[in-house]
């Protein structure tokens, strides 16, 4: 009876560590911290990102001194860096910096372009920026054309 109790707390035990070992592999990262902006430099009219200066996202940046990313475009001008609290923060994709240093997109929103938008009810961003219906289907939740 002790062995056998024994082996089912052992296999127990086991299939815990593998459940949250598992979680932890597939979990899903929103911030991206290690998440790179890379910046042409002026010089090089070259595409290659190897050529380009890279800050990574939450760089420490000072406001009025070394300020690495102030209004600095990245990535093909898909982004705009601010430095907000001393880091290098994406206002045109941040939740917690839409638009401006500061500015929190409320439950259900999503920064697009810089603005919160509802993700849950905008037809042109449904679920996700810049997810667009077709026309004449509603976004509910997140879903075009959910019933």
């Amino acid at each position: 009876m002790a062995k056998m109790l024994f082996k089912l707390i052992a296999a127990l035990s086991l299939l815990i560590t593998l459940s949250l070992h598992c979680q932890m592999a597939f979990s899903t990262d929103i911030d991206g911290d290690d998440q790179e902006y890379y910046i042409p430099l002026p010089h090089f009219t070259s595409r290659s990102r190897f050529l380009a200066t890279a800050i990574m996202k939450g760089a420490r940046c000072n406001p009025n001194a070394n300020n690495i990313c102030n209004g600095v475009s990245a990535n093909k001008g898909t982004e705009l860096l601010q430095c907000c609290k001393n880091k290098c923060v994406n206002v045109i994709g941040d939740m917690n910096n839409c638009g401006q240093c500061g500015k929190k997109c409320k439950q259900g929103e999503r920064c697009c372009g810089g603005v919160c938008m509802n993700i849950l009810k905008d037809v042109n961003n449904c679920g996700k920026c810049n997810k667009k219906c077709k026309p004449g289907i509603p976004c509910h939740i997140g879903f075009c054309g959910y019933a």
